[in-house]
């Protein structure tokens, strides 16, 4: 057994080549932008304690647990996102193929819907929402992509095309913030496939379906401004980056990779889109990066900074003020405020209690 992904191989399934946990997250923002914009709320996947940490989030983007401080997800769950509005929560839950759902209440409590879960394919790992709410895409570790229509009161309803093939064990899966665009890292296919949305929501293979990606690619995200995209290779130890064409395709920059930390898990870029940070899960530490005019990461100085023992994920809050890591073996979330150039402030650092086994993180903010 040589690296985390070998222990979620032992735990969750005999079959599997190879495990990994993609996660849905980084941050939802809700409401009019007539005052000022406020993170309030953060949720917390917890993989081997099978639920969901809740937590409410302070004017210094300090989380505190809430009343309630977890509630039931299925098994395993590995990653967890909230829709655009801020009303509906999802957790997709890996040992138990299905995708569990819940309102978000007044408090910020997680309640279950009327219909606790719907069913997604054979290990299901990272979800996906288009920031129109009205869709949602499930990349399951099986070879597929499960594709929903949002319902009035945000429950998943199965396309009448549920699934569409992807690559070899699709890990994560994103959109592009027009709502027009959906990739997808397969972690042992080496790529990302890129699809099209059609007028109700399906997703259509583009005419090149798939650009190369490093050695297990094991996350994707997208920047802000819908003209590239980032994906942490786990095993080359560093992260691809592309530029998203007119079509949509991908394009390898040059240099198509930038090196990271060891066994990179998880990259999210500010709001702003100018600083990217990536979490090195053989490592222990964050790799933090500035965005070139062209898109590229060029490391900071210094280029990584501490965190706990196995860091999966990494969120930046709605506000582009504080970093959030989700630390698996220390079963804690790492709180890190930004500097002005982007660096993360290890001096103030504070860590808050999670479940077991912490896998994802999603923040909510409104405004004021």
């Amino acid at each position: 057994m040589n690296n985390l992904r070998d222990l979620f191989f032992l735990v969750l399934s005999s079959i599997l080549v190879m495990a990994g946990c993609g996660g849905g997250g980084g941050g939802t923002i809700s409401g009019s932008a007539a005052t000022a914009l406020v993170p309030k709320y953060a949720y917390v996947a917890n993989g081997s304690s099978n639920d969901v940490s809740q937590y409410t989030i302070g004017a210094d983007g300090s989380l505190t647990s809430m009343s309630t401080p977890t509630i039931a997800a299925g098994i395993f769950p590995l990653s967890v996102i909230v829709d655009p509005s801020g009303k509906y929560a999802y957790v997709v839950n890996v040992n138990s193929n299905d995708v569990s759902q819940y309102t978000i209440s007044a408090n910020g409590n997680l309640i279950s819907m009327s219909t606790p879960t719907v069913a997604a394919g054979i290990w299901p790992y990272s979800i996906t929402i288009n920031p129109s709410g009205k869709y949602a895409y499930v990349a399951n570790s099986s070879g597929n992509v499960s594709q929903y229509t949002i319902s009035a009161n945000g429950s998943l309803i199965s396309m009448s095309t549920p699934t569409v093939e992807a690559g070899t064990q699709p890990l994560s899966v994103t959109g592009d913030p027009s709502g027009t665009y959906v990739y997808v890292a397969n972690g042992s296919g080496n790529d990302v496939s890129q699809f099209t949305i059609d007028a109700k929501g399906g997703l259509i293979s583009m005419s090149t379906p798939s650009v190369a990606a490093g050695t297990d690619p094991i996350s994707i995200t997208v920047d802000p401004s819908g003209k590239y995209v980032y994906v942490a290779n786990f095993i080359s130890n560093d992260i691809s980056q592309y530029t998203i064409g007119v079509t949509g395709s991908l394009t390898a920059m040059t240099p198509a990779t930038v090196a990271a930390g060891t066994r990179p898990y998880s990259v999210a870029v500010d709001p702003s889109g100018k600083f990217a940070y990536v979490a090195n899960s053989g490592s222990n530490n964050v790799s933090q990066y500035t965005i070139g005019a062209n898109g590229s990461l060029i490391p900071m100085n210094p280029a990584t900074v501490a965190v706990g023992i196995e860091p999966l994920f990494v969120a930046v809050d709605p506000t582009g003020k504080n970093v959030y890591v989700a630390n698996c073996l220390d079963n804690n979330v790492s709180q890190y405020p930004i500097g002005a150039n982007g660096s993360l402030i290890s001096t103030n650092t504070t860590t808050v209690t999670a479940g077991t086994w912490p896998h994802a993180i999603t923040i909510v903010a409104t405004y004021q």
